[in-house]
């Protein structure tokens, strides 16, 4: 459900830009993902920090689209929050005790430091490389095929790096239970 959740503002964003630009499905995604913080900060007390930063993202790139209506830097959004991801990842994996992943993870799975550390690394190298496809997609599709693939593409490919991240972890939860 959380990973719906986090989608919202994309699925909003590809409905109105399908229904009234991208100017009004910029507006819409800002508004969205404010609401968004906003409810979670009302319902659990507290604020995420990723989801204030991907907000913060939204807004400032947004605003940016609407003023100088020029819709690249709303473009740029999907790899400027990967590549923050992607350095979050790195440096927990550089100079923190613990890696990311197992700060997000490691309350439900007890795995090898080398395994936290690899998964981390695989997820730090999805993130920088889905925001390079997401720059070649910019600088070479049309805007109406970046917002099917900001969609479509982006969601999918998410969904199976995920979906191998599971099965390769299964691995190792089978033999810890043995």
């Amino acid at each position: 459900m959380q990973v719906f959740y986090d989608f919202i503002p994309i699925i909003v964003f590809f409905v109105i830009y399908k229904l009234a630009g991208i100017y009004a499905a910029t507006i819409a995604a800002m508004i969205i993902s404010f609401l968004q913080m906003m409810i979670y900060r009302y319902r659990y007390k507290k604020f995420e920090p990723l989801q204030v930063i991907t907000c913060l993202v939204i807004l400032l790139l947004g605003s940016a689209t609407i003023f100088s209506r020029n819709p690249l830097f709303i473009k740029w959004k999907p790899t400027i929050v990967n590549w923050f991801f992607a350095a979050i990842f790195l440096g927990t994996q550089l100079w923190a005790e613990k890696p990311m992943i197992q700060h997000m993870m490691g309350k439900k799975l007890t795995l090898p430091h080398l395994v936290w550390r690899r998964v981390n690394t695989s997820w730090c190298l999805f993130f920088f490389l889905t925001g390079m496809l997401n720059l070649y997609v910019v600088y070479h599709y049309s805007t109406s095929v970046w917002v099917d693939f900001k969609l479509f593409g982006l969601l999918s490919l998410t969904f199976l790096f995920a979906l191998g991240q599971a099965v390769y972890l299964s691995s190792f939860l089978n033999a810890n239970s043995e």
